[in-house]
């Protein structure tokens, strides 16, 4: 099995230069002076816009209502084009980079071509693929290279124009309380970015939401690459199951029959091979660790950062994971909150993996803990029954009945969790041993299994939606708990008293929100929770409840997300 990530544009040299032109065109925004028609007044008079102005927004995205315009001087129907969009926006971000440009422009040449557009086609020889016929651009092209080379003295680097920076990144730390405009929202993440700093994050702030469920976003939460977790027991093939996708071994990788992985790692893109300290990695703005500090410094001397050039982490970013043990000396003697840590990383995930393997079938007391604190992201959980091979076909059958049994003692739901069984190493496998049974077995499950990782890119932006509407709903319970709490609280005496009822009846406190605002019971959070934390605050401090933001946002919910969904959805829909 071989994780190949999805085609991302691979071209020759000169073709990427001319793709790269073409994308400076695209993304400059001059198209909106230009009718469909095109004909060479009009290029002419853009030219000279093109000299003069230089009204380039260079953000780095084609955008639909970009594409649509470009698109069309390929003369390929609105149906291909539509297919075209699919497959290159596979991620369903609302716009497409450099890479998915170039997937766009390779898909409209096959297309002039006569060749049918589907997912599939690009896994020919891609550096082979022409560049297809626009018409109209050579002109655009032409003066572009004269133009940028004369404007402000500054020319341009490799052969392409500087990065710029999208005007989303500078929102979480501006100061400014203006609103963002529209016309700074270019995809759909930058929306949600939008709709956090305006609608989510004022009512977050106002019911410290950050100390009871979750710390505030960062610019860093919206951009970070999809994430896998990998769970388990030490020994069950956690840190190979990673080494194996990667075909390589990775910095700070640590392989025995001894529990090795002692920290949680994490295992992501980077320009050479180096390992960072947690301490380092948690105050980078540009990453999604900021979080973790809440843990102290005791779990970040246990967290640390491998980076490493390699296409796949251009795609995915990788949890390894303590090996849990058994035993209740084992959480005693964590310095750390172990299960808490478990839980931030579940929520921050696209996919978590449990592994096990055929001799540690049993699920520990800290197993089962970190496996509850799994709670509300169950549709992300993935079960791998590794090193398959150590145990022939009929002893199989009993293992993966064991399993199964032992999983329904803890996974308090009613469907099947998903488990895939294999040996996800390097190693040969002995066909003698396993049999053709089961050789055919652990291809056909390794092949579901890559598929699930492979889809996560995709899903990545449907996932995200999904979390963010999932933080809505939360922060709005959070509000109706808090406001009632401090609605109960008497105005002037015993307010002690009152505030120790409180938090000893939280789980009828809780009843009376849900039935009061009709919310389902199901989406309320743990109650022991919240009287741990309720310990530390003052409930006659709390803010009484604020309709206003409340319909800000389930104005949001209800409207704007909708909204924003249409506005990027395939232009050609």
């Amino acid at each position: 099995m071989e994780a190949s990530p999805i085609p991302i544009g691979s071209c020759s040299k000169e073709h990427e230069k001319i793709y790269k032109d073409w994308f400076t065109i695209a993304d400059s925004g001059f198209f909106d002076y230009l009718s469909l028609s095109f004909n060479h007044f009009l290029a002419f008079l853009l030219i000279s816009i093109m000299k003069s102005a230089l009204l380039i927004d260079g953000d780095g995205r084609v955008t639909g209502n970009d594409a649509t315009k470009f698109f069309a001087m390929s003369k390929l129907s609105r149906q291909e084009l539509k297919q075209v969009w699919a497959i290159a926006d596979s991620k369903r971000q609302g716009f497409l980079g450099l890479s998915e440009f170039i997937v766009a422009m390779q898909l409209v040449s096959l297309a002039q071509s006569g060749q049918e557009i589907t997912s599939d086609v690009l896994k020919i020889d891609a550096e082979n693929i022409s560049v297809p016929v626009m018409e109209g651009l050579d002109a655009l092209v032409n003066n572009k290279d004269s133009s940028h080379s004369t404007t402000n003295g500054e020319p341009e680097t490799n052969g392409s124009s500087r990065p710029q920076v999208p005007t989303s990144n500078k929102w979480f730390t501006s100061k400014s309380s203006k609103k963002i405009p529209p016309s700074a929202v270019t995809s759909i993440v930058d929306g949600l970015k939008r709709l956090y700093y305006e609608k989510l994050k004022p009512l977050e702030v106002t019911y410290q939401f950050n100390d009871f469920v979750s710390p505030f976003l960062t610019n860093s939460d919206f951009d970070a690459k999809p994430m896998v977790m990998l769970l388990g027991q030490y020994s069950t093939g956690k840190t190979t199951f990673i080494k194996h996708l990667l075909r390589c071994d990775y910095p700070g990788a640590h392989i025995g029959p001894e529990p090795t992985t002692d920290r949680f790692v994490v295992v992501m893109s980077g320009p050479d091979e180096r390992s960072i300290p947690g301490n380092t990695i948690a105050v980078q703005a540009d990453l999604p660790f900021g979080g973790l500090t809440t843990f102290g410094g005791a779990f970040l001397s246990k967290f640390e950062c491998s980076q490493m050039p390699h296409p796949l982490l251009d795609q995915i970013t990788f949890v390894d994971t303590p090996g849990v043990l058994s035993g209740e000396k084992q959480r005693t003697q964590r310095s750390y909150d172990f299960t808490g840590v478990i839980s931030w990383f579940a929520a921050k995930c696209d996919l978590i993996l449990l592994l096990f393997d055929p001799h540690k079938l049993d699920i520990s007391d800290e197993f089962k803990r970190v496996i509850s604190s799994l709670r509300g992201n169950d549709d992300k959980i993935r079960v791998v029954l590794n090193k398959a091979h150590q145990v022939d076909t009929q002893q199989l059958m009993r293992v993966y009945g064991a399993l199964m049994w032992s999983l329904g003692k803890v996974l308090n739901t009613p469907e099947v969790v998903r488990v895939y069984i294999g040996s996800f190493n390097d190693k040969h496998l002995n066909e003698a041993t396993i049999g053709p049974l089961g050789q055919d077995l652990f291809e056909k499950e390794q092949d579901d299994l890559l598929k699930d990782l492979i889809d996560i890119p995709r899903k990545a932006c449907d996932r995200r939606i999904n979390e963010f509407v999932k933080r809505a709903r939360a922060a709005k319970i959070h509000a109706y708990i808090i406001s009632h709490l401090k609605k109960e609280m008497p105005a002037m005496m015993g307010k002690a008293k009152a505030q120790q009822r409180l938090i000893d009846n939280l789980e009828d406190e809780f009843g009376k929100v849900q039935r009061e605002f009709h919310l389902p019971a199901g989406d309320f959070p743990s109650a022991e929770h919240y009287r741990e934390v309720m310990k530390g605050y003052s409930i006659d401090k709390f803010e009484k409840l604020k309709p206003k933001m409340i319909q800000a946002v389930d104005d949001m919910l209800g409207h704007e997300i909708p909204e924003l969904l249409r506005n990027f959805r395939n232009p050609y829909e």
